[in-house]
């Protein structure tokens, strides 16, 4: 047990939650609506309104969507603690809706503000919250440990330690340089005090159901694997106007990297070290967070990864980036042992080819002899890769067509975790 998770117990974090109680309904947002309409301008409050509808919106869906962790978690510790993170995810719905109806005139009630707001949420943020959803469901219907473990990884780990926590690091960092919206640095400060209760929580619920459980490692994997396809493109604004983040003294590559390294961080103090996770962080460890951000950003704004906005451009750095996350990708425990060779022969761009053997990989451009290869267009190639298109939809309509080994193809599907 690390040391990180040794010194949090489950009984001390519901001693805290008692001890840091606040009210969300005394936050005082006279002076916020002040400087809203009379110090900042027009770009500023649309920066702004993109920023905090995402946080409004996560609050008010983990909220909603933490009942079936409380059911499945296996201890009374366990369950108590979750009640009350269910008690501080409300309050901070309250928090930001208050914010959106007294500052912004979004909306004059709860509902009203989250209808008002919902245009601003990203492709991203709709699809790793949709999953989020689902993920209750499957709890609510059969709640394993398993299962429980999939979905602490993606509510404790991914949306609150990857991504909540880096925004409102960089949030409450320009409101404390600048002295703007102070109601709302009071409220943000003390939302951030809970989420690190909360993250502290998952930390250690995710390292004890491990250790109950092995097959819970497999569904943390498997978790992360899948938010993956969604979670770099939780934060791209609008039109790609990277202003909306500028314009408050970060960067995205800033967010970016914050958000892989905290992630890093989260899954070794759950005794969960990424490389261990059978490839299901498609980057290497040995890049630092900022070189991932910047990985990250590239493809996205080549249309390689994220939402499909048009075709992808052939950008050689990006496809690059993309072949070498195939690689980082490969669940080895079910790569055949012996050399293997797919080859991607593209129509509309220079072949890749991917070489595994015995627990290696390696990725490269140009045509080669290949046990497995595919004729297809690279956007073709893309859509399947990255969960847009079904594989076997794709080759149906010969969107992609394979020749070669078709027991590697079959086994494809179990080495990139499909």
């Amino acid at each position: 047990m690390s040391s990180a998770v040794a010194d949090v117990s489950y009984p001390d974090l519901y001693a805290r939650w008692e001890r840091g109680n606040w009210r969300a309904t005394e936050i005082d947002f006279s002076e916020d609506r002040r400087h809203w309409h009379e110090r900042m301008d027009d770009h500023q409050r649309r920066a702004a309104l993109w920023n905090y509808s995402l946080f409004f919106h996560g609050e008010h869906a983990v909220a909603e969507t933490l009942g079936p962790f409380i059911d499945a978690a296996p201890e009374p510790e366990q369950k108590y603690f979750l009640t009350t993170q269910q008690v501080d995810e409300a309050r901070h719905s309250i928090f930001f809706a208050r914010f959106m109806t007294d500052v912004v005139g979004a909306g004059s009630d709860v509902r009203g503000a989250l209808a008002t707001t919902r245009p601003q949420l990203t492709w991203g943020f709709r699809e790793l919250f949709g999953r989020l959803d689902r993920m209750a469901a499957e709890l609510r219907k059969d709640p394993t440990l398993p299962r429980l473990a999939a979905g602490v990884t993606l509510y404790h780990i991914i949306i609150e330690a990857s991504l909540a926590q880096p925004g409102q690091h960089v949030i409450e960092g320009y409101l404390e340089e600048t002295g703007m919206l102070p109601g709302l640095l009071e409220g943000m400060r003390r939302v951030s005090f809970d989420e690190q209760r909360h993250i502290g929580f998952g930390v250690r619920l995710l390292h004890d159901l491990v250790e109950r459980e092995p097959a819970c490692r497999d569904a943390v994997s498997d978790m992360i694997r899948e938010a993956m396809r969604w979670v770099p493109s939780v934060f791209v604004p609008p039109g790609w106007d990277e202003s909306y983040a500028t314009v408050f003294g970060f960067t995205l590559e800033d967010v970016y990297a914050s958000a892989a390294e905290s992630l890093e961080q989260k899954l070794r103090a759950a005794g969960l070290p990424p490389e261990e996770l059978n490839g299901a962080l498609p980057y290497s460890m040995e890049s630092t967070p900022r070189e991932r951000a910047a990985g990250l950003l590239t493809m996205l704004k080549a249309g390689i990864i994220g939402e499909k906005t048009g075709p992808p451009a052939h950008d050689p750095e990006a496809v690059a980036l993309f072949f070498d996350a195939v690689r980082m990708s490969i669940d080895h425990r079910h790569a055949p042992k012996r050399r293997s060779t797919i080859l991607w022969d593209f129509t509309d761009h220079e072949p890749w080819h991917l070489v595994v053997q015995n627990g290696s990989a390696e990725v490269a451009p140009g045509r080669v002899d290949a046990d497995l290869a595919f004729r297809c267009r690279l956007e073709g190639f893309l859509d399947v890769s990255t969960g847009r298109e079904d594989p076997a939809l794709a080759i149906l309509k010969r969107r992609m067509r394979p020749r070669g080994s078709m027991r590697l193809l079959v086994r494809m599907q179990k080495m990139f975790g499909g």
